[in-house]
């Protein structure tokens, strides 16, 4: 069972920046593209970033871009979500989520097949 775990979310006033993780248990994460999404009250699901097995290829969403910065550290399988200049829109909760193995990166949530629980970012002063 492929287990996702995300943390290092919080409050953080506008302009602030945050890191979440995403750390895997029970599988390696080496095989696996992923993504982050996030969903705010009363809105969809939406992608923001994803990134490829060897971190060799990025994408993000355009209102994360020259913001947010996605990065991955197989050996301890986890990878990171690195927030600056965080706006109050920016407010939801995130996921992380692994693409089938082997899979190539893609910003769209029926792509993805196993989902972390969430952890809430806050942008407000």
């Amino acid at each position: 069972q492929l287990q996702l775990v995300e943390s290092g979310g919080g409050l953080v006033q506008p302009g602030g920046s945050l890191r979440l993780s995403c750390a895997a248990s029970g599988f390696t994460l080496d095989y696996y593209a992923i993504g982050w999404f996030r969903q705010a009250p009363g809105k969809e699901r939406e992608g923001v970033s994803c990134i490829s097995m060897s971190g060799g290829s990025t994408n993000y969403a355009d209102s994360v871009k020259g913001r947010f910065t996605i990065s991955r550290d197989n050996a301890k399988n986890t990878v990171y979500l690195q927030m600056n200049s965080l706006k109050p829109e920016d407010t939801a909760i995130y996921y992380c989520a692994a693409r089938g193995l082997f899979r190539i990166c893609s910003l769209r949530d029926e792509d993805f097949g196993s989902w972390g629980q969430g952890t809430q970012v806050t942008v407000s002063s």
